[in-house]
């Protein structure tokens, strides 16, 4: 006796039935089909998802956004400024160029609006300020000599001397002497500094489409001085005064020349170069830009020093400064019409129409009544013959149902039951039986009308029970 064979593993078998089924499947065309559903709630849902996806395309997208044009953010800028005025402390006269800081007139500059000076300071020893930590002592031992505070004055000697005023004392330290806080002079400036002029000149350039412009117009000589800004009337005549600034950006300007701030000019270029250069306008915007609110950081200042010989001894004055520091940001974009932008976002937005029938057939097919119908209605699996006896012609308009189907195997003579089969089959496909054809092929819809008789009707058979013996499956 032969020795059987072994068999596979079963789960080998199963693996490699799995295997055919997905390389099967992978050559498997899909094609959509259309079924009418009579159904008045599911069309209303159908066509309110197609008009909103539509409205939004048509007046957002195209309209708001203007997403049928090129565009271009951040242009090429250029910004000159200039301040005038005079103002008067309790001591003197100021003029632009003692309280302007940097002259140079950039986009940042500053508006020196109160000082504390602290005049003649030498190099020397003196005591240390009270404000600096661990600055305070009783006695000589509480003060380390050569120690270096970073936040201090100066190198510290090791002596405890007397403060500027009053009973306390402070460790002494070699430095510039006195020391900010020990005899400093308070001026404010703010008197008249509401009305300094400031002309913001700016010029932008968009180099994706050749396209320049600035905020001055040309217009007869003599024009910017007599002029100052107005939204209405003077658009290009960039002269602003520093309390019209102040006061646009929401600020009392008292309180910001006492503790300083910084206000940012904000000059925004949004340009439709589809229509004419006259229609490109800066829009002016102005705002606090410093944290107000926060008492530790609150307020803006600088340090700087005026340097001078005495006696062939170097001096100087340290002028701490408050002040309103003007920061003029340019941004803006510019658009023109370009057709790909416009073909990508009409693609996007007939793509997102069949959102609609998405979310239609999810109902369908999970909350409706009839979903099994529906299932079994828009599902259909349609298979090629394996071995065509005709021409790819014919076996394409036999899957299509454009020709007649072959006869059926079980339909044969019953007197061919003792023949050959290549004879009776050669008989079946030489003169094949009459076959009967549905007498009515209605369209493929569903409704929510009260369902028939139970008995099949005259087509009832026409999806299921018609079998092709060439291999193609039910349609």
């Amino acid at each position: 006796m032969a020795a059987a064979e072994p068999k596979p593993p079963a789960g080998a078998a199963t693996a490699r039935r799995l295997a055919r089924g997905c390389w099967s499947a992978f050559w498997d065309y899909e094609t959509p089909k259309v079924i009418v559903v009579k159904n008045r709630r599911l069309g209303v849902v159908y066509r309110t998802v197609q008009l909103l996806i539509l409205l939004y395309f048509v007046w957002y997208v195209f309209i708001v956004q203007k997403s049928y044009q090129d565009r271009e953010t951040g242009p090429e800028s250029s910004v000159i400024t200039k301040v005038k005025g005079i103002t008067l402390s309790e001591h003197k006269v100021w003029d632009v160029e003692e309280y302007v800081k940097p002259p140079e007139g950039g986009s940042v500059f500053s508006i020196i609006t109160r000082m504390e000076v602290t005049p003649s300071q030498t190099l020397g020893i003196c005591p240390e300020s009270v404000r600096v930590t661990n600055a305070t002592c009783d006695s000589d031992e509480d003060c380390v000599a050569g120690h270096l505070d970073m936040l201090g004055n100066g190198v510290r000697t090791g002596r405890c001397v007397p403060y500027y005023h009053g009973a306390s004392k402070t460790c002494e330290v070699s430095g510039w002497c006195p020391v900010e806080d020990g005899a400093s002079v308070s001026q404010f400036l703010g008197k008249m500094a509401p009305n300094f002029t400031i002309l913001i000149k700016n010029s932008i350039h968009y180099p994706k489409f050749q396209f320049s412009k600035g905020n001055i117009e040309n217009w007869k000589e003599g024009y910017l001085k007599q002029c100052t800004f107005d939204e209405v009337s003077h658009l290009y005549c960039p002269i602003f005064k520093l309390g019209f600034i102040v006061e646009q950006a929401g600020e009392n300007f008292t309180e910001l020349a006492h503790s300083g701030g910084v206000i940012g000019v904000i000059i925004n270029w949004d340009c439709d170069l589809d229509l004419s250069a006259s229609k490109c306008n800066p829009k002016y915007s102005f705002r606090r830009l410093d944290p107000k609110h926060i008492p530790a950081s609150s307020g803006y200042n600088f340090r700087f020093a005026k340097y001078y010989k005495i006696n062939g001894s170097t001096t100087r004055t340290l002028i701490k400064a408050y002040g309103i520091r003007i920061d003029v940001i340019v941004h803006g974009q510019a658009g023109k019409f370009s057709l790909i932008p416009t073909i990508i976002n009409l693609a996007t937005a007939l793509t997102s129409i069949g959102v609609g029938s998405f979310l239609c057939d999810w109902i369908l097919l999970t909350f409706m009544n009839k979903n099994k119908v529906y299932s079994h209605k828009k599902f259909d699996k349609v298979c090629t013959p394996r071995h065509s006896s005709g021409s790819w012609p014919v076996t394409l308009a036999l899957v299509l149902g454009q020709a007649p189907p072959p006869p059926c195997p079980s339909s044969t003579d019953p007197g061919q039951a003792g023949r050959p089969k290549d004879e009776g089959q050669s008989q079946a496909w030489a003169t094949p039986p009459p076959r009967p054809r549905p007498t009515c092929a209605p369209p493929e819809q569903m409704a929510d009308a009260p369902e028939r008789g139970a008995g099949p009707g005259p087509c009832a058979s026409q999806d299921s029970t018609l079998t092709d013996p060439r291999g193609l499956a039910q349609l």
